[in-house]
């Protein structure tokens, strides 16, 4: 059975940081895509960054430069440092994991205040 288990969202002032991680089981990080996908209220669900199995990254265009995507494979886990964060980052930030499935973890809150 596939888990993902998000943890490390919470409240934050704008300019502020958080990191995002994603412990999975039933599933290696390595050999599979994972990502973050953000959704806030009233909008559509984006994408937010991708690794893939050989280690590339990739970001939407309105995070660039202020995330970054990484795993462990030691842990099992990937991770989403976010840094001079917005209030438009607002949102539930949800882990997610392209196998065979798509995998997906109930996902943590992270609010940004101006």
């Amino acid at each position: 059975q596939v888990q993902l288990v998000e943890s490390g969202g919470g409240l934050v002032q704008a300019g502020g940081s958080l990191r995002l991680s994603c412990a999975a089981s039933g599933i290696i990080v390595s050999r599979n895509i994972m990502g973050w996908y953000r959704q806030a209220p009233g909008k559509q669900r984006e994408l937010v960054a991708t690794i893939t199995r050989i280690g590339s990254t990739i970001y939407a265009d309105s995070v660039k430069g202020r995330f970054a995507l990484s795993r462990d494979n030691a842990k099992n886990a990937v991770y989403l440092q976010m840094n001079s964060l917005k209030p438009e980052d607002t949102g539930v930030y949800s882990c997610y994991a392209r196998a065979t499935y798509d995998y997906w973890g109930q996902g943590t809150q992270v609010t940004v205040s101006s």
